[in-house]
């Protein structure tokens, strides 16, 4: 699988990696045997980049990861992690005690001394441009227990304030489809600050799957059911923040776009990869089904014509609602 190199981290990571969300438990149970077997599967169809967070299942998704790197050392894996959703979010919660303290129980959960990469998980949006922030950040690079650090947001003037520091590695926003700002300011930014792009919700929570209609129901303590208006977090993390009706439409539409021989999720992943200035494209998986799918996205080419439809569906169905806010 393609490699490229994940920001100032220098360090490569394939473009197809594999975000770890669902390993949780977040997305309704799931079996320990099953995280593995996703995990494996992953590995082998050449994914080296795992991104999961100490909020998802309450460490159950870092120590699954953590398990599976002791039974393969001999693996060239990069692991991001994510903190700062274990406490109210307000700014004064984003310090330096608090980051050790997030930070020493994620090398516990992943069995390491030193975290490859820690993303700040969506912090309020004052915590961006705190300069005490970044330096209680540095402060745990200086010590080795972390290697690099990162920023995930929801939102594009996020991102391009975090760029502005120096020593941040990478940002992770979501990209997909049916979710286009961050092309028009931040990837090329990424680009000139040689920041790494992660994109999360590749599939739009499952939309651009192609296995959803609308009488998919999902368990009570699925996010697409519990968290359609935003009750529990952002909006923006579930279906994208897309109404799931005007979604199906659109998911109608793109896959008259995708090529026969490849599936809808494929297609949707591939677009992103083509995208300069990703880095790394972040599926979720449930299934060794979906882990293999998923990094076979990987080899899939697509065409002027293909991006050129994204865009008309983005411009048709979403731009007006989508565009202002994130």
């Amino acid at each position: 699988m393609e490699q490229r190199t994940l920001g100032k981290t220098g360090r490569d990571v394939s473009v197809v990696g594999l975000g770890t969300w669902q390993l949780g438990a977040d997305w309704g149970n799931v079996d320990p045997a099953q995280a593995r077997a996703v995990l494996d599967a992953s590995a082998e169809a050449g994914v080296t980049f795992f991104d999961t967070a100490d909020v998802y299942g309450d460490g159950r998704s870092e120590q699954a990861i953590g398990a599976f790197l002791a039974d393969n050392p001999g693996l060239e894996l990069t692991v991001a992690t994510k903190m700062g959703r274990r406490l109210e979010q307000r700014p004064e919660n984003y310090n330096l005690a608090n980051f050790r303290e997030w930070v020493d129980r994620s090398r516990r959960n992943l069995r390491t001394d030193s975290l490859d990469l820690v993303q700040l998980h969506c912090p309020p949006t004052a915590v961006y441009s705190n300069a005490e922030v970044y330096d209680a950040l540095d402060t745990l690079v200086s010590e080795g227990a972390i290697k690099n650090y990162g920023v995930s947001v929801e939102r594009t003037d996020e991102a391009l304030e975090a760029m502005r520091h120096e020593s941040t590695a990478s940002v992770q926003i979501i990209l997909n489809a049916f979710r286009l700002k961050p092309l028009d300011e931040v990837l090329p930014a990424a680009k000139a600050a040689g920041v790494g792009i992660i994109a999360r919700v590749p599939l739009a929570s499952g939309l651009l799957s192609g296995k959803y209609t609308k009488d998919t129901s999902f368990a009570a303590d699925d996010h697409r059911n519990f968290n359609r208006s935003g009750d529990s977090f952002d909006v923006g993390e579930t279906f994208s923040g897309v109404d799931y009706g005007l979604g199906l439409k659109a998911v109608a539409e793109f896959e008259q776009l995708v090529p026969e021989g490849i599936s809808t999720a494929q297609a949707a992943i591939a677009w992103i990869v083509a995208q300069e200035g990703v880095t790394s494209v972040i599926p979720g998986a449930r299934t060794v089904e979906q882990a293999q799918s998923n990094a076979g996205a990987a080899g899939v080419r697509l065409g002027e014509e293909f991006d050129d439809g994204v865009r008309w569906i983005y411009d048709h169905y979403f731009r007006e609602a989508i565009h202002p806010r994130w």
